[in-house]
Protein backbone atom coordinates (compact mmCIF):
# COMPACT_ATOMS: atom_id res chain seq x y z
CA UNK A 1 0.00 0.00 0.00
CA UNK A 2 2.67 1.95 0.99
CA UNK A 3 4.56 1.55 -2.03
CA UNK A 4 1.08 2.48 -4.08
CA UNK A 5 1.39 5.72 -2.51
CA UNK A 6 4.40 6.62 -3.35
CA UNK A 7 4.56 5.77 -6.72
CA UNK A 8 0.81 7.82 -6.98
CA UNK A 9 2.72 10.74 -5.73
CA UNK A 10 5.79 10.57 -8.41
CA UNK A 11 3.31 10.31 -10.71
CA UNK A 12 1.15 13.62 -9.56
CA UNK A 13 4.73 15.24 -9.33
CA UNK A 14 5.38 14.22 -12.98
CA UNK A 15 2.08 15.47 -14.38
CA UNK A 16 1.68 18.41 -16.12
CA UNK A 17 0.33 21.48 -14.12
CA UNK A 18 -3.61 22.31 -14.87
CA UNK A 19 -3.10 25.81 -16.67
CA UNK A 20 -3.93 28.40 -14.47
CA UNK A 21 -7.55 29.63 -14.92
CA UNK A 22 -6.49 33.49 -17.64
CA UNK A 23 -8.49 36.45 -16.23
CA UNK A 24 -11.02 37.87 -18.45
CA UNK A 25 -9.93 40.51 -20.70
CA UNK A 26 -11.29 43.71 -20.37
CA UNK A 27 -9.96 46.91 -21.36
CA UNK A 28 -10.67 50.78 -19.50
CA UNK A 29 -10.85 53.41 -22.46
CA UNK A 30 -9.68 56.59 -20.64
CA UNK A 31 -11.48 60.29 -21.47
CA UNK A 32 -7.90 61.49 -22.78
CA UNK A 33 -4.04 60.75 -23.09
CA UNK A 34 -3.00 59.42 -19.35
CA UNK A 35 -1.82 61.92 -16.23
CA UNK A 36 -1.80 61.92 -12.39
CA UNK A 37 -5.81 61.58 -12.41
CA UNK A 38 -5.01 58.12 -14.25
CA UNK A 39 -2.40 57.27 -12.34
CA UNK A 40 -3.99 54.94 -9.97
CA UNK A 41 -5.40 52.90 -12.42
CA UNK A 42 -1.39 52.31 -13.70
CA UNK A 43 -0.34 51.48 -9.86
CA UNK A 44 -3.17 49.39 -9.52
CA UNK A 45 -2.20 47.36 -12.57
CA UNK A 46 1.87 47.30 -11.70
CA UNK A 47 0.91 45.57 -8.31
CA UNK A 48 -1.27 42.74 -9.61
CA UNK A 49 -4.56 44.04 -8.07
CA UNK A 50 -6.73 43.79 -11.49
CA UNK A 51 -4.85 40.48 -11.98
CA UNK A 52 -5.19 38.53 -8.66
CA UNK A 53 -8.92 39.51 -9.27
CA UNK A 54 -9.28 37.30 -12.60
CA UNK A 55 -9.29 40.79 -14.58
CA UNK A 56 -6.41 41.17 -17.29
CA UNK A 57 -6.80 44.93 -17.70
CA UNK A 58 -6.13 46.78 -21.17
CA UNK A 59 -5.41 50.77 -20.30
CA UNK A 60 -6.55 52.62 -23.36
CA UNK A 61 -5.77 56.14 -24.88
CA UNK A 62 -8.66 58.29 -24.90
CA UNK A 63 -9.95 61.34 -27.71
CA UNK A 64 -12.06 62.85 -24.76
CA UNK A 65 -15.27 61.70 -23.04
CA UNK A 66 -17.73 62.20 -26.06
CA UNK A 67 -15.28 58.93 -27.48
CA UNK A 68 -14.96 57.45 -24.60
CA UNK A 69 -18.93 57.57 -23.30
CA UNK A 70 -19.79 56.39 -26.93
CA UNK A 71 -17.71 53.16 -27.23
CA UNK A 72 -18.48 51.47 -23.43
CA UNK A 73 -22.09 52.40 -24.32
CA UNK A 74 -21.77 50.24 -27.53
CA UNK A 75 -20.45 48.19 -26.04
CA UNK A 76 -16.76 48.89 -27.42
CA UNK A 77 -15.10 48.38 -24.13
CA UNK A 78 -16.48 47.69 -21.01
CA UNK A 79 -15.44 50.18 -18.83
CA UNK A 80 -14.06 54.51 -19.67
CA UNK A 81 -13.75 57.41 -17.61
CA UNK A 82 -15.94 59.90 -19.20
CA UNK A 83 -17.24 63.79 -17.69
CA UNK A 84 -20.65 62.74 -16.40
CA UNK A 85 -22.58 65.37 -17.97
CA UNK A 86 -21.51 64.11 -21.65
CA UNK A 87 -22.19 60.27 -20.27
CA UNK A 88 -25.95 61.67 -19.78
CA UNK A 89 -25.60 63.43 -23.33
CA UNK A 90 -24.74 59.93 -24.69
CA UNK A 91 -26.92 57.66 -22.71
CA UNK A 92 -29.88 60.60 -24.01
CA UNK A 93 -28.52 59.03 -27.71
CA UNK A 94 -28.86 55.45 -26.85
CA UNK A 95 -25.70 54.71 -25.44
CA UNK A 96 -26.05 51.84 -22.89
CA UNK A 97 -23.54 54.01 -20.06
CA UNK A 98 -24.23 53.75 -15.89
CA UNK A 99 -21.45 55.76 -14.12
CA UNK A 100 -19.90 53.80 -11.47
CA UNK A 101 -18.07 55.82 -9.47
CA UNK A 102 -16.91 59.62 -9.22
CA UNK A 103 -13.15 60.62 -9.91
CA UNK A 104 -13.56 64.22 -10.06
CA UNK A 105 -16.68 64.79 -7.16
CA UNK A 106 -16.21 68.90 -7.92
CA UNK A 107 -15.85 70.50 -11.60
CA UNK A 108 -12.75 71.11 -12.61
CA UNK A 109 -14.06 73.79 -14.99
CA UNK A 110 -12.32 77.35 -13.91
CA UNK A 111 -12.10 80.83 -15.93
CA UNK A 112 -8.60 82.36 -15.68
CA UNK A 113 -7.34 85.84 -16.01
CA UNK A 114 -5.19 88.69 -15.45
CA UNK A 115 -5.89 90.98 -12.64
CA UNK A 116 -4.35 93.60 -14.69
CA UNK A 117 -6.09 93.72 -17.90
CA UNK A 118 -9.09 95.22 -15.30
CA UNK A 119 -10.94 91.92 -14.39
CA UNK A 120 -11.55 91.31 -10.70
CA UNK A 121 -14.00 88.28 -10.45
CA UNK A 122 -17.03 87.23 -13.11
CA UNK A 123 -18.70 90.72 -12.37
CA UNK A 124 -16.27 92.34 -14.38
CA UNK A 125 -16.43 89.61 -17.09
CA UNK A 126 -19.12 91.74 -19.44
CA UNK A 127 -17.37 93.55 -22.06
CA UNK A 128 -14.25 91.12 -21.99
CA UNK A 129 -12.97 88.43 -24.71
CA UNK A 130 -13.17 84.67 -23.23
CA UNK A 131 -10.73 82.35 -25.07
CA UNK A 132 -11.54 78.80 -25.18
CA UNK A 133 -12.31 76.04 -27.92
CA UNK A 134 -15.65 76.09 -29.80
CA UNK A 135 -16.95 72.77 -28.42
CA UNK A 136 -15.45 73.85 -24.89
CA UNK A 137 -18.15 72.51 -22.37
CA UNK A 138 -16.92 75.94 -20.14
CA UNK A 139 -18.45 77.74 -23.87
CA UNK A 140 -21.79 75.59 -24.32
CA UNK A 141 -22.60 76.14 -20.37
CA UNK A 142 -21.35 79.30 -20.47
CA UNK A 143 -25.31 80.29 -19.66
CA UNK A 144 -26.03 78.47 -16.98
CA UNK A 145 -22.47 80.16 -15.37
CA UNK A 146 -23.75 83.27 -16.58
CA UNK A 147 -26.98 83.01 -14.45
CA UNK A 148 -25.12 82.06 -11.88
CA UNK A 149 -22.91 84.96 -11.38
CA UNK A 150 -25.68 87.19 -12.51
CA UNK A 151 -24.59 88.52 -15.31
CA UNK A 152 -26.00 88.65 -19.37
CA UNK A 153 -24.81 85.63 -20.77
CA UNK A 154 -24.45 87.55 -24.45
CA UNK A 155 -21.94 90.51 -22.47
CA UNK A 156 -19.00 88.74 -23.35
CA UNK A 157 -17.20 87.82 -26.87
CA UNK A 158 -16.27 84.34 -27.17
CA UNK A 159 -12.50 84.21 -29.57
CA UNK A 160 -11.30 80.43 -30.75
CA UNK A 161 -8.79 79.54 -28.84
CA UNK A 162 -7.20 75.50 -28.90
CA UNK A 163 -6.09 73.74 -25.85
CA UNK A 164 -2.29 74.08 -25.86
CA UNK A 165 -2.41 77.96 -26.73
CA UNK A 166 -4.17 79.06 -23.92
CA UNK A 167 -1.29 80.36 -21.28
CA UNK A 168 -0.21 81.89 -24.82
CA UNK A 169 -3.39 83.92 -25.75
CA UNK A 170 -3.73 85.01 -21.83
CA UNK A 171 -0.56 86.06 -21.97
CA UNK A 172 -0.32 88.07 -25.24
CA UNK A 173 -3.65 89.53 -24.63
CA UNK A 174 -5.33 88.25 -27.13
CA UNK A 175 -7.97 87.30 -25.03
CA UNK A 176 -8.87 88.77 -21.22
CA UNK A 177 -9.75 85.57 -19.57
CA UNK A 178 -9.15 81.64 -20.36
CA UNK A 179 -11.47 78.30 -19.21
CA UNK A 180 -9.38 75.74 -18.21
CA UNK A 181 -9.38 72.35 -15.63
CA UNK A 182 -8.52 73.17 -12.02
CA UNK A 183 -5.90 70.53 -11.64
CA UNK A 184 -3.64 72.66 -14.58
CA UNK A 185 -3.65 75.66 -12.02
CA UNK A 186 0.15 75.82 -11.11
CA UNK A 187 1.01 75.80 -14.79
CA UNK A 188 -0.59 79.06 -14.47
CA UNK A 189 0.27 80.38 -10.95
CA UNK A 190 4.09 79.66 -12.65
CA UNK A 191 3.54 82.01 -15.42
CA UNK A 192 1.61 84.78 -14.16
CA UNK A 193 2.03 84.95 -10.32
CA UNK A 194 0.36 87.65 -7.98
CA UNK A 195 -1.46 89.21 -11.18
CA UNK A 196 -3.64 85.96 -11.70
CA UNK A 197 -7.39 85.81 -10.82
CA UNK A 198 -9.20 82.87 -10.95
CA UNK A 199 -13.06 81.64 -10.40
CA UNK A 200 -13.28 77.90 -10.14
CA UNK A 201 -17.32 76.95 -11.37
CA UNK A 202 -18.12 75.32 -7.77
CA UNK A 203 -17.28 79.01 -5.92
CA UNK A 204 -19.95 80.33 -7.82
CA UNK A 205 -22.67 77.69 -6.89
CA UNK A 206 -22.17 75.42 -9.99
CA UNK A 207 -20.56 72.03 -9.08
CA UNK A 208 -21.59 69.24 -11.85
CA UNK A 209 -19.60 66.09 -11.58
CA UNK A 210 -16.65 65.58 -13.63
CA UNK A 211 -14.69 63.12 -14.67
CA UNK A 212 -16.28 59.11 -13.50
CA UNK A 213 -15.62 55.86 -14.21
CA UNK A 214 -18.64 54.32 -16.43
CA UNK A 215 -19.61 50.62 -17.57
CA UNK A 216 -21.68 49.37 -20.23
CA UNK A 217 -24.71 48.60 -18.80
CA UNK A 218 -25.19 45.11 -20.46
CA UNK A 219 -21.75 44.36 -19.24
CA UNK A 220 -22.67 45.47 -15.44
CA UNK A 221 -25.71 43.23 -15.70
CA UNK A 222 -23.77 40.07 -16.96
CA UNK A 223 -21.02 40.51 -14.84
CA UNK A 224 -21.55 41.95 -11.80
CA UNK A 225 -18.88 40.32 -9.65
CA UNK A 226 -16.34 41.91 -12.40
CA UNK A 227 -17.59 45.06 -11.77
CA UNK A 228 -18.08 44.95 -8.20
CA UNK A 229 -14.46 43.72 -8.42
CA UNK A 230 -12.80 46.31 -10.41
CA UNK A 231 -14.76 49.46 -8.78
CA UNK A 232 -13.59 48.62 -5.28
CA UNK A 233 -10.27 47.81 -6.54
CA UNK A 234 -9.92 51.17 -8.02
CA UNK A 235 -11.59 52.60 -4.82
CA UNK A 236 -8.68 50.90 -3.31
CA UNK A 237 -6.01 52.43 -5.59
CA UNK A 238 -6.79 56.16 -5.63
CA UNK A 239 -6.90 56.10 -1.79
CA UNK A 240 -3.30 54.09 -2.02
CA UNK A 241 -2.32 57.48 -4.41
CA UNK A 242 -4.05 59.65 -2.11
CA UNK A 243 -1.78 58.35 1.23
CA UNK A 244 1.27 58.82 -1.02
CA UNK A 245 1.15 59.50 -5.07
CA UNK A 246 4.84 58.89 -5.60
CA UNK A 247 4.38 54.77 -6.29
CA UNK A 248 1.56 56.16 -8.49
CA UNK A 249 3.34 58.67 -10.35
CA UNK A 250 5.99 55.88 -11.15
CA UNK A 251 3.42 53.28 -12.44
CA UNK A 252 2.48 56.34 -14.63
CA UNK A 253 5.53 57.68 -15.95
CA UNK A 254 6.85 53.72 -16.22
CA UNK A 255 4.04 53.17 -19.25
CA UNK A 256 3.48 57.03 -19.96
CA UNK A 257 6.18 58.96 -21.83
CA UNK A 258 6.47 63.10 -22.56
CA UNK A 259 5.01 63.28 -18.98
CA UNK A 260 7.20 65.58 -16.35
CA UNK A 261 6.88 64.20 -12.92
CA UNK A 262 7.25 67.83 -10.98
CA UNK A 263 3.81 68.94 -13.47
CA UNK A 264 2.18 65.69 -12.57
CA UNK A 265 3.31 65.99 -8.55
CA UNK A 266 1.20 69.01 -8.51
CA UNK A 267 -1.42 68.32 -10.82
CA UNK A 268 -2.12 65.20 -7.91
CA UNK A 269 -2.13 67.84 -5.13
CA UNK A 270 -5.60 69.66 -7.10
CA UNK A 271 -6.74 66.58 -7.96
CA UNK A 272 -7.18 65.61 -4.64
CA UNK A 273 -9.16 68.67 -3.94
CA UNK A 274 -11.50 68.07 -6.67
CA UNK A 275 -11.99 64.24 -5.35
CA UNK A 276 -13.28 65.43 -2.04
CA UNK A 277 -16.59 66.60 -1.15
CA UNK A 278 -19.21 65.47 2.07
CA UNK A 279 -20.17 62.35 0.13
CA UNK A 280 -16.34 60.70 -1.02
CA UNK A 281 -15.77 61.71 2.74
CA UNK A 282 -18.42 60.30 4.67
CA UNK A 283 -20.14 57.68 2.65
CA UNK A 284 -17.63 56.23 0.04
CA UNK A 285 -14.57 57.44 -1.87
CA UNK A 286 -16.06 57.76 -5.55
CA UNK A 287 -20.05 57.82 -4.17
CA UNK A 288 -22.35 59.57 -6.41
CA UNK A 289 -25.35 61.24 -4.84
CA UNK A 290 -28.74 61.19 -6.20
CA UNK A 291 -29.86 64.73 -5.61
CA UNK A 292 -26.92 66.11 -7.61
CA UNK A 293 -27.37 63.41 -9.79
CA UNK A 294 -31.05 65.43 -10.53
CA UNK A 295 -29.42 68.31 -10.78
CA UNK A 296 -27.04 67.55 -13.10
CA UNK A 297 -29.49 66.18 -15.09
CA UNK A 298 -31.81 69.34 -15.22
CA UNK A 299 -28.00 71.22 -16.26
CA UNK A 300 -27.50 68.82 -19.10
CA UNK A 301 -30.87 69.19 -20.09
CA UNK A 302 -31.32 73.15 -20.11
CA UNK A 303 -28.12 73.34 -22.03
CA UNK A 304 -27.03 70.46 -24.20
CA UNK A 305 -30.22 68.81 -24.46
CA UNK A 306 -31.60 65.22 -24.33
CA UNK A 307 -32.40 63.21 -27.45
CA UNK A 308 -34.51 61.11 -25.61
CA UNK A 309 -35.18 61.63 -21.69
CA UNK A 310 -34.50 58.97 -19.39
CA UNK A 311 -34.49 58.71 -15.60
CA UNK A 312 -31.58 59.77 -14.08
CA UNK A 313 -31.78 56.99 -11.30
CA UNK A 314 -30.75 54.68 -14.14
CA UNK A 315 -27.88 56.15 -15.25
CA UNK A 316 -25.93 55.39 -11.90
CA UNK A 317 -25.05 53.13 -9.37
CA UNK A 318 -23.66 53.13 -5.96
CA UNK A 319 -23.97 49.37 -4.84
CA UNK A 320 -20.49 48.64 -6.27
CA UNK A 321 -18.62 50.70 -4.01
CA UNK A 322 -16.74 49.87 -0.61
CA UNK A 323 -18.16 52.07 1.58
CA UNK A 324 -15.18 50.92 3.93
CA UNK A 325 -12.67 53.36 1.33
CA UNK A 326 -13.11 56.62 2.02
CA UNK A 327 -11.30 59.86 1.09
CA UNK A 328 -9.40 60.76 3.12
CA UNK A 329 -9.81 64.63 3.61
CA UNK A 330 -6.88 64.93 5.95
CA UNK A 331 -4.61 65.40 3.04
CA UNK A 332 -6.15 67.63 1.00
CA UNK A 333 -5.05 71.22 0.28
CA UNK A 334 -6.37 73.56 -1.98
Amino acid sequence: MKCLKIAGLALALLAPAAPSRAGEAVNLTLNWTPTADHSPFYYAKAQGWYEKAGIDLTIETGKGSGVSALKVGSGGAPFGVADLATALVARSKGADVVALMSIYANTGQTFYWLKSYGVNGPKDFPGHKIGNPPGDASRVMWPAFAKAAGIAPDSVNFVNVGPTAKIAALKSHTVDIISDFYNEHDLKVIEFGADLGYVNWKDIGLNPYGNSLIVNGAFLEKNPKLVADFVQITQKAYAACVADVAPCLQALLDQVSGLDRENQQRQWERIKYLMTDEFTTTRALGWIDGERMKQDYELVQTYLGMEKPFDVRTAFTTKMLDSSIKMDASRVKK
